[in-house]
């Protein structure tokens, strides 16, 4: 049977790989703090007997867009955005030091600050514990501050801060739980220069408009590699009848 068939059977595999990075994207539209994937297809030469002009292509991961999303007033004190460049420092499940951008903290029964997705926040010193309190604020800093349970409201008490970080987006790699760490595997050490804001939340910064244009021409590609496959299944039976004739 002609290559040819092979040929677009890869096309519509990458096609629908490419399919699956772009709905991830989609799906995290609204996903606080959430960074989009990037892919691409790379035509690579098709290996062994044929014309040189064979090709097909690959859809790889190129890694993620480190733009920052819209910052959006909540008005929660425990609603925290990077302002700028920086991340959050995480305990991942593994027990390892990870980072996100998603600010929407709160606190457990036990007292220890968290994610919205369960995760530790770090302090200096380890996971931040918060004691019972009758408000609690967020400085620009990453300090947190609270007023004491049974308090007035002018015995203010600082009980943490955020480790706050800033490493290179290049040095970073998003893991399969959607956090972010550095490529080296070594904790990042903490940046006094990163600033946060209190009360906001920074939005996914994927630009919808563009991914549904995106989807859509995907599954029109994904459409011409099964129709190909078509053509070179009919052409290889045409073929074949056209010898038994003879």
């Amino acid at each position: 049977m002609d290559r040819l068939v092979y040929v677009a059977m890869e096309g519509a595999k990458e096609t629908l790989r490419a399919q699956a990075a772009n709905n991830h994207n989609l799906a995290n539209a609204s996903t606080t703090g959430f960074r989009a994937d990037l892919s691409a297809f790379q035509t690579r030469a098709v290996a062994g007997a044929g014309l040189p002009s064979r090709a097909y292509a690959t859809d790889n991961s190129v890694g993620w867009d480190s733009s920052s999303g819209e910052l959006a007033a909540t008005g929660r004190d425990l609603d925290v955005a990077i302002k700028g460049e920086g991340w959050i420092s995480v305990q991942a499940n593994d027990g390892t030091e990870a980072y996100t951008r998603a600010g929407d903290l709160r606190v457990d029964p036990s007292g220890i600050l968290m994610t919205a997705s369960g995760h530790p926040v770090l302090g200096d010193s380890g996971p931040v514990a918060v004691p019972p309190h009758a408000s609690l604020m967020v400085g620009g800093d990453g300090s947190i501050s609270v007023v004491p349970l049974g308090q007035e409201a002018k015995t203010i008490s600082t009980v943490g801060r955020l480790k706050l970080v800033n490493p290179p987006a290049t040095d970073m790699v998003r893991g399969p739980d959607g956090l972010f760490r550095l490529n080296t595997g070594a904790p990042a050490a903490a940046d006094a220069t990163v600033r946060v804001v209190s009360g906001t939340l920074e939005s996914s910064n994927v630009n919808i408009a563009e991914t549904m244009t995106n989807m859509i021409e995907l599954a029109r590609n994904y459409d011409l590699q099964v129709k190909a496959i078509h053509t070179a299944e009919e052409t290889a039976a045409t073929g074949a009848k056209l010898l038994q004739s003879s």
